[in-house]
């Protein structure tokens, strides 16, 4: 029997209904990669990056898969294209945003994907909805948990319970 990976999902929006745009993520994730074990509660964020943009509806999801990290990848990226997110400019307005934040507590570098996401440390809109739900994870890389990333974390940008 193949064994389940564990991982750690963040999700935003910040064009149209992203409520709904959040929810149909989810429902796709659910269908093509594997059951949603927990859910954060939903936040609403400044944009991070290209400020001059709406807030984002963010969310951390933990599931579980059998898929591996590059077919994981593949499917979101399908995921993200089929609800109708175009990637133009980095950090551009977005239908959707899916990233990989922890794929059990893999160290993955090749040129298209890096998990641990790199910027996990840098980002109060993911390090708080993983605060909501793991808070004594240790990320592999920094050998920190989610409590102390949040704690030294220098964003600033306000993130509220939706």
């Amino acid at each position: 029997m193949q064994a389940l990976n564990t991982v750690y999902l963040s999700l935003g929006s910040n064009v149209g209904d992203s409520l709904s745009h959040m929810g149909a993520a989810c429902s796709m994730i659910e269908k093509r990669i594997g059951a949603i074990r927990q859910q954060s509660s939903l936040y609403t964020t400044a944009a991070w990056g290209n400020t001059q943009q709406p807030d984002f509806v963010n969310q951390v999801i933990i599931l579980e898969t059998k898929l591996d990290c590059n077919g994981l990848m593949q499917t979101i990226l399908e995921i993200e294209q089929e609800m109708g997110r175009i990637r133009t400019v980095k950090n551009a307005p977005r239908i959707i945003d899916i990233d990989i934040l922890f794929y059990n507590d893999s160290i993955i570098e090749e040129d298209n994907l890096r998990i641990p996401h790199p910027l996990i440390q840098d980002r109060n809109f993911v390090l708080t909805p993983l605060m909501e739900l793991s808070p004594n994870w240790v990320h592999p890389v920094l050998q920190q948990t989610i409590r102390e990333l949040q704690q030294a974390c220098a964003d600033t940008l306000p993130v509220k319970k939706k």
